[in-house]
């Protein structure tokens, strides 16, 4: 709740600005798309690689893994080399790895090693996910400046 506002004797409140949703509706509609387009390539790799019930997750660990692996590079790229459309970023980088990475199945993957007596799996994947994720990003946006410094160089 928000408190009201006091005005001035004589002075007209501002006008109410609604938000501008023709601007909005192409950003959204990218993103949609793209978490489509990663949902689906996720189903895949599910389908793919299937998880034995009570084993470790593989396929959500590296879907994951491999998700901010390509962010980190995508970042590098949009940021430092390229001047993206405005689209570009939301459609892929929200939209597609969004949509692909999925740090949901992760929380349901271990709560579910959890509740079938899996404790030391689960922890392990529990750890090993996100700190592999964020290793991945990291390791992924560092070689990417380090390939382009060289071709830079050359």
């Amino acid at each position: 709740m928000t408190a009201p506002e006091i005005q001035s004797p004589g002075v007209r409140p501002a006008a109410v600005r609604r938000p501008d949703w023709r601007g909005q509706a192409p950003v959204v509609a990218v993103v949609a798309l793209g978490g489509a387009v990663g949902a689906c390539a996720r189903y895949a790799a599910s389908l793919w690689w299937p998880t034995r019930t009570g084993g470790f997750p593989w396929t959500t660990f590296w879907v994951n893994v491999v998700g901010c692996a390509v962010i980190g590079v995508f970042m590098v790229l949009i940021t430092e080399v390229w001047a993206a459309h405005r689209l570009v970023r939301p459609f892929f980088g929200t939209g597609v790895l969004g949509g692909f990475t999925t740090f949901s199945t992760y929380a349901v993957d271990g709560r579910q090693l959890l509740a079938a007596g899996h404790t030391r799996t689960a922890m392990a994947y529990l750890a090993a996910t996100p700190l592999a994720a964020l290793a991945a990003v990291w390791l992924a946006a560092w070689a990417a400046r380090r390939v382009l410094n060289r071709r830079r160089q050359r």
